[in-house]
Order: structure tokens, then sequence, then C-alpha cells
């Protein structure tokens, strides 16, 4: 009932009628400490007490597995005398649900040694450590167990194992358990949809989601998340307006998948009136939302309204400070992301990560500091403990390559310990069409058209070199090996958002519903440029 008051009235009563040591009232002493978050005065209570069964070592245990603290939690689980399947229970589902998902199988293996039947809970937490792990045909065996012993028909186990199949790529399989289910809560549904999301399933999840008796914010949050990790943007600004009309409370993870669309489109107008929602139901001082905000602003161009919402948060983390850091990198803001990435390890008690240092060497490259980005590349290891991955090094090399170091550029891409990114050769090679270095430009390309022979970057690349050089036949040579290869240029496109709509353009593409009205548009355009008329004169 929550009535904590009168259980401390009741507690008073205990100790006058002398029942203070007796085990059953001590026990539901601890419970009542637990509920009260009172956890001092729980282990006062524990520690006090003369005589402990099963359920007094079960309160306890489960006091430092609601607490986090699971090496104290493993202490107190080694020292019982006893066990039942609530303490297996708790302790497993404990070390699942902090992501150490091995070592929660491995008390499941010892708990079923040692003769004990786990528990519904108990197999819902192992079906989902299997579905972290990804463990496919191990989640198939406990499956067959479950229907052994008749509980597949439980909506935690369903769940769980609608949520095994779909993580490992089986929606199939978690329909089938979806649709033997009869009576089926929100909860099971929002793991149907999220499973086929999660999958790029989302015409099927899209027939669940309006079939739905009923939804909520996960079945809203979950559907517009599909729609963001596979990049179809305007389903989700539609999704969205739709929840917005339903009345359903907005979330802090529904906030930030809209951000994150509203980043990918570059949708400054969007982000801005996303912004206001998220002010008027004062969300704003929350450290995720402030990120996703700093990054959106930043990702739009509108760098000022970036610093402002970064410097307004009371807390930052370090994907806030990767996000501010990264984005004045990436918008022009060189000299200030390095003063800030400066800042950071000043004044906080964050460590750089890969992202930070990759917008940092990005920052240096582009400032030309050259000496200075290579020294932070030669601290990630030893200073701050991140092994330099691809990326990193095809940062360096487009520095290098930027100062005209070609020569120091191919050795480090030389002594790479793994396979160097495409865009690492690329960039060497339009270094050496800057600085026509043709003789490192055909060495780097070998290595390009090798690395990547269904690419046609690296033939690009030296046709462009050979043409810079006036050597015509070998851009002749290269066009007609790209020809017997089958490799055609990848088409750009541009777009543009009109009235919450966007539209996609492609080079002589015709597909638009009004490409006619375009095109004649763009003729009146061109008329009116080079009528006489219009030439200015100076």
């Amino acid at each position: 009932m929550g009535d904590f008051d009168l259980g401390m009235s009741v507690l008073g009563l205990i100790i006058k009628t002398g029942f203070e040591n007796n085990v059953s009232v001590s026990n539901s002493l601890i419970t009542l400490c637990l509920r009260m978050h009172e956890f001092d005065q729980a282990g006062r209570v524990f520690d006090r007490m003369e005589t402990r069964d099963v359920v007094s070592w079960t309160a306890i245990l489960d006091m430092y597995v609601e607490r986090g603290e699971l090496g104290e939690a493993r202490r107190i689980f080694g020292e019982m005398p006893q066990r039942n399947e609530v303490s297996w229970s708790a302790i497993i589902a404990r070390y699942s649900q902090y992501g150490d998902h091995i070592e929660a199988l491995k008390l499941f293996r010892n708990m079923v040694r040692e003769g004990f039947k786990p528990t519904i809970s108990c197999f819902s937490s192992i079906l989902c450590a299997l579905a972290s792990l990804e463990s496919l045909q191990a989640g198939k065996n406990l499956h067959a167990h479950v229907m052994k012993i008749g509980i597949e028909g439980d909506l935690f186990i369903a769940c769980s194992l609608v949520d095994l199949y779909c993580k490992c790529g089986e929606t199939k399989d978690g329909r089938l358990v979806f649709d033997l289910i009869e009576n089926k809560n929100v909860v099971l549904w929002n793991s149907m949809i999220g499973g086929y999301s999660t999958n790029g399933q989302m015409d099927e999840a899209k027939y669940l989601f309006d079939n739905m008796p009923a939804r909520n914010n996960i079945s809203w949050g979950a559907f517009i998340g599909g729609y963001v990790e596979y990049k179809q943007f305007d389903m989700v600004f539609e999704v969205f307006n739709e929840m917005l009309l339903s009345g359903e409370t907005l979330t802090k993870p529904t906030f930030s998948s809209v951000l994150c669309a509203c980043a990918s489109l570059t949708s400054l107008e969007k982000g801005r009136d996303v912004h206001g929602k998220i002010l008027k139901l004062g969300f704003q001082y929350d450290v995720y939302l402030g990120t996703a905000l700093t990054d959106m602003y930043a990702k739009c161009g509108d760098i000022e309204n970036s610093k402002q919402v970064f410097d307004r948060m009371s807390e930052r983390n370090e994907f806030s400070w990767t996000v501010m850091i990264q984005g004045l990198a990436e918008s022009g803001f060189a000299k200030e992301s390095l003063a800030l990435f400066e800042e950071m390890k000043r004044n906080s008690s964050v460590a750089p990560n890969e992202l930070m240092l990759l917008s940092v060497l990005f920052a240096c490259s582009h400032c030309g500091f050259v000496d200075k980005g290579l020294e932070f590349f030669g601290a990630m290891e030893l200073e701050y403990g991140i092994r330099p991955k691809g990326r990193h090094y095809t940062c360096v090399v487009d520095m290098l390559f930027r100062s005209g170091r070609l020569s120091e550029a191919e050795e480090l891409i030389n002594s790479m310990p793994f396979q160097p990114e495409a865009s690492a050769l690329a960039a060497l090679i339009s270094g050496c069409k800057t600085y026509r270095n043709e003789e490192i430009a055909e060495r780097t390309a070998r290595k390009l058209v090798e690395l990547a022979e269904k690419n046609s970057a690296g033939f690009i690349l030296l046709s462009n070199i050979y043409a810079s050089a006036g050597r015509w036949i070998d851009v002749s040579n290269i066009r007609k090996l790209m020809r017997e290869k089958g490799l055609k240029k990848s088409v750009g496109f541009s777009w543009i958002e009109v009235r919450s709509h966007l539209h996609s353009f492609y080079s002589e593409d015709g597909t638009h519903l009004k490409s006619a009205e375009i095109h004649d548009i763009l003729e009146l355009l061109r008329s009116e440029m080079t009528d006489p008329k219009h030439i200015p004169t100076f």
C-alpha cells in the first residue's frame, strides 16, 4: 500500500512486544525497508538477526541486486547456506539486465545442475540473454524445453521468444510465436512491431501497428525508430504527426528519434518545431535530448543555436561533448573545435572516445595543423588507450595530402596494420591530382582497384589524373576497362524540401511528377539569363 508511516508505527509495536528477533517478522521488516529504499536500515535488520532462513538471505540478496551492486550480490549469493528458485532467479535476472549475458547463462546451468526448477521469470531472463547474444540454436533448444513443460503460452515467455527470434533475424518464427498467443497484450504487440522494425520490414510493422487494438507510447516509439533506422525520414514525420493528433504522451526516446531524422535531412524548420515541443514539456534539461538538439542544430548548419543548447546543458556526458566538438569541426570552426576539446580535458571527467578523436583529427586537417594532428594520432593508443581504426588513418592521410606531404601519406598507408579504407586511397589519389604526382597516383590507384574491384572510384580518379596530365590514350584505356568490367560512375543526387515534402533529383532524371514543368521553368530562366538585355555591363 505504500503506507510507510504506518509501517514505522507497527515497527514500534514489534519492539514493544519483543518480536524483533522473530525470523518471519524480521523478513517482512527487511521487505518494508527495501520498498522504502531504506537500504542501510534493511542491512542493519539483517545483520542483527540471530537466526536467518532462505527468505532472509534472498531478501538481502535482492537488496544488492536492486542497487546494482553485483559484486556484493554475488558475495551474498556465495555465502547463502541454502538457496531457492527466487534467489537463483534474482541473481540471473540482474546479470542479464546489466549485460553480462555469459555469466547469466553460467548461473542458469549451475541452477539446473543443482536440481532447481527455473521460474517463468528465470526462463524469460535467459531468453533475453540469448537474444542479446544472438544465440539462435540455444534459443531454439530452450524454446523446445518451454513447450515440453507447457508454459509457451505465458505472455512473458512469448515476448522473450519473439525478441529472441527477431534479434536473430528470424522474424517468421517470431511471428509464429506471436500468432499462437490468443490474448495478446500491448507488450507482445510492441515486441513484434519492434522486431519487424529492427529487421527493416516496415510494411509488416505498419500492418501490425494499424491493427493494434490499443497502443502506448512504446508502440509509437518503436515504429518511428524503425523508420529512422532505415532512413525513411518522410514516414518518420508522417507517423510523428499521427502520434501528435492521437494525443499520445510524447516521450524522450521518440523526440530523440525525430531529432535524428531532422538532423539527417538537415531540416532546420522541423527541428525548431520539435525543439518548441520539447520546451513545452520541460524536457530541455535532459542530457540525451540536449545532446540530440545540439547535434540537430549543428548538422543543419545553425552552429550558434547548437552552441547555445550545449552551453545551457546542466549536465554533459561523452556524447554531448562529442557532438559539439564534431559539429564545430564539420561546420568549419576547426580552431573552436580544438579549443573545446582542450576545455573538456581540463574541466570534465569525460575521457576522449573514438569519434571525438576523429573529429579532432578532422579539425587539425582543415586548420592545417599537421604536426599537432600527428601528435593527437600518436597519443590515441599511448595516452587514451584507443587503437586507431581505418577512419582515423584515412583522416591522417587526408591531413598529410592537404599539406603536400604525399610520400608520408603513402608510407602511412603501407604501414597500416590492416587493409586501408578505399576512401584513404581515394584521398591520396586526389592529393596526387592536386600536386601532379602521377607516380604515387598510379601505385595507389592499383591498390584501390584491387581493394574494390566492383567500385568505380579508383578508375574514375585515375582517369581524372590522366586527363589533367593530357594523357588521353590512358584515359581511353581506363574507360574501356571500366566498360569491360561493367562499372559505371555512381550517380549523385540533390534534394529540396517544399512544404514539408522531400523531393529528390538525379542527373537527367525525368521521374518526378512535375518534371516537365520544372524543365520549362529552367528553360525560361536560361533564356532570361542569356538575353542580351540582362547581361550586365561594367
